[in-house]
């Protein structure tokens, strides 16, 4: 079982993305490098823009996650409604 991961700037904008993603992927681990926040998670990590709207209150354009992303590991497959990395094709 390997990790993917995804790493973003620690700062308010990406707050409501990491409270999406944990909690949508409770095996998430959540880890704050220097200026960062890196998450974990076990095979496979979904970041769902609905989630991320019921954090916000308001709505949300995933492809605004990438002003702040930094890197992350795993094969994406991304649409407007949900990102997911994972080690599967």
């Amino acid at each position: 079982m390997s990790n993917v991961f995804i790493a973003f700037q620690h700062n308010e904008e990406s707050r409501p993305v990491v409270d999406a993603i944990v909690a949508d992927n409770p095996t998430a681990v959540v880890t704050h490098p220097t200026g960062l926040v890196k998450i974990d998670v076990p095979n496979r990590l979904q970041i769902r823009r609905e989630t991320i709207e019921a954090q916000t209150g308001r709505p949300y354009d995933l492809q605004q996650l990438h002003v702040n992303l930094v890197t992350l590991s795993g094969h994406i497959d991304e649409d407007d409604d949900q990102l997911t990395l994972s080690w599967s094709h």
